[in-house]
């Protein structure tokens, strides 16, 4: 892509193209997730700060799942501490069909934006396996479905009790909502996330990290076929 840092593993090797001055730290970035993607695992820790990354994916399947709000801590961007409301959401093992992430940047009054992007072009295969995750959301348009035991208007502070969501808790207060339930399925999601954690593993075929000037969305999810298989 002309003007653009890409990376990708083809036949066990990287390959970048042309690279600008102002993409090193990102291309930098890019060879050491490709590294860790070729050991078969890789932590994954994506803080947006003071400003959300756009994420779609054509679904994503979640077993122990539950979700509460939250006042997320942030860095503004003159240097001052501050928190934004969020949903978190978390579950013990998930399969995800497709990844983008969108991260919007300036460097020298210059904006670009970094996407990466997870999976194959196929939306069938369900290629992307991670264990637990954790999610700050925004806001987000898609559709959820929920399976197994499902509770709804849970106490926040309980919601990732009881081998629901992640091991450390969610972190919510007594008094704010929760959900939580065996399985939960999305499908065709555009959201806006604070945060995302995957502090266990994350498996995908395929990663591509590009450095674009300007504004540049992931593409709009296209729809999952199937379900999850093994």
């Amino acid at each position: 892509m002309s003007g653009g840092t890409r990376a990708g593993r083809r036949e066990g090797r990287t390959h970048w193209r042309r690279t600008p001055l102002l993409a090193a730290p990102a291309a930098a970035a890019a060879g050491a997730l490709l590294w860790q993607l070729g050991t078969g695992a890789l932590a994954v820790d994506f803080r947006a700060q003071e400003k959300p990354l756009q994420l779609t994916t054509s679904s994503l399947y979640g077993t122990a799942y539950a979700a509460a709000t939250v006042d997320q801590p942030v860095t503004r961007a003159d240097g001052s501490a501050g928190s934004v409301p969020v949903l978190r959401m978390g579950f013990r093992e998930g399969r995800v069909n497709g990844l983008c992430l969108s991260r919007q940047q300036e460097v020298l009054g210059v904006p670009y934006s970094i996407v990466l992007e997870l999976g194959d072009d196929d939306p069938a295969t369900w290629e992307v396996r991670t264990g637990e995750t954790v999610i700050d959301l925004v806001s987000a348009d898609g559709v959820l479905d929920l399976d197994g035991v499902v509770d709804i208007n849970v106490n926040g502070s309980a919601a990732g009790a009881d081998g629901k969501g992640p091991s450390g808790g969610l972190g919510s207060g007594p008094d704010r909502f929760g959900l939580r339930a065996d399985y939960a399925k999305f499908h065709s999601i555009d959201a806006r996330t604070q945060d995302i954690q995957i502090p266990g593993f994350l498996t995908t075929p395929g990663l591509a990290i590009r450095v674009e000037p300007g504004t540049v969305r992931c593409p709009e999810p296209r729809p999952p076929r199937g379900t999850p298989v093994g």
